[in-house]
């Protein structure tokens, strides 16, 4: 089945910069669109960024002038850049992808387990 994987998280400095990554793997007739979210303990999962193709959207506001969304297709993966890092950043981070496994499927949301990224001041 299909698996996604994040990789990337850590602890940095304030103003320092993390590099996730989330890759699937498994069957996968297409990889629609990625999305990453973010969670703290407690609160609502927060959208962070988006990709359908193109450069993508950052959707969380806090987020806007320094974080930045790519993928690339041929190794179904996708990242996501995080400059200019603030303790309000820290969170679990998670990887959403919408996957069709075959060519008659629809659909299908999938997650990772997420990564942890914690900044410190």
């Amino acid at each position: 089945q299909v698996q996604l994987v994040e990789s990337g998280g850590g602890l940095v400095q304030s103003g320092g910069s993390l590099r996730l990554a989330c890759k699937a793997s498994g069957r996968i007739s297409a990889l629609h669109a990625w999305s990453w979210y973010r969670q703290i303990p407690g609160q609502q999962r927060e959208l962070v960024a988006s990709i359908t193709s193109g450069t993508g959207t950052i959707n969380a506001e806090s987020a806007k002038g320094r974080f930045s969304i790519s993928r690339d297709n041929g190794k179904n993966t996708v990242y996501l850049q995080m400059n200019s890092l603030k303790p309000e950043d820290t969170a679990a981070y998670y990887c959403n992808a919408k996957i069709r496994q075959t060519w008659s499927d629809t659909l299908k949301d999938y997650w990772g387990l997420g990564t942890q990224v914690t900044v410190s001041s």
